[in-house]
């Protein structure tokens, strides 16, 4: 009888703990915002977010218009040289590249591209493209209307003010889902 126990009572342990599991609810991360409230020269703008690989390589393309105070904060989690470009965007485009501390490390003016032709394959269309580089490592990037970020004032060296650590979490957990 003591050989039975011995052998019954593991499974049933398991038996329970199986049971147990399957009535809990699933667990499910939480949500991730989609967009944030920067201040650039003293303005806000309300930027979405590219948390992720792919929403980073898609970007603003396709857009027709984007709002005077509203874009796209593009986020890293580690700092190095970046580089972006127009791909599928028919419209003007800012770039400010930040490093970790906010501060800005290169500003460009992005003009949109010719579309890719017929019969071009993504990796031809991909290699015409302008590149913009950072002129040093780079977290984040910031894209807004174009001529929008020369218009209140922006500058190489100047701060853009958010709320960096907590951002750069988000990044972690958008990163951790998609795995």
């Amino acid at each position: 009888m003591s050989d039975f126990r011995n052998a019954i009572f593991p499974l049933l342990a398991v038996i329970v703990l199986a049971c147990a599991d399957s009535e809990s609810p699933p667990k499910t991360p939480p949500e991730l915002p989609e967009s944030l409230w920067v201040e650039i020269a003293g303005e806000p703008f309300k930027l979405e977010l590219a948390l992720d690989a792919a929403s980073r390589h898609e970007g603003l393309s396709g857009r027709l218009s984007i709002e005077p105070n509203g874009g796209m904060l593009f986020v890293n989690t580690v700092e190095s040289p970046r580089a972006m470009v127009m791909r599928d965007c028919g419209i003007p485009l800012d770039v400010a590249f930040l490093d970790f501390s906010g501060e800005v490390v290169a500003i460009h003016e992005m003009r949109p591209e010719l579309p890719r032709r017929p019969g071009e394959s993504r990796s031809e269309y991909d290699s015409r493209l302008r590149v913009y580089r950072s002129a040093a490592p780079a977290g984040f990037a910031i894209e807004t209307a174009g001529g929008r970020l020369d218009e209140i004032g922006l500058r190489v060296g100047d701060r853009v003010v958010f709320d960096i650590a907590s951002t750069l979490d988000l990044a972690r957990r958008a990163e951790g889902q998609q795995r």
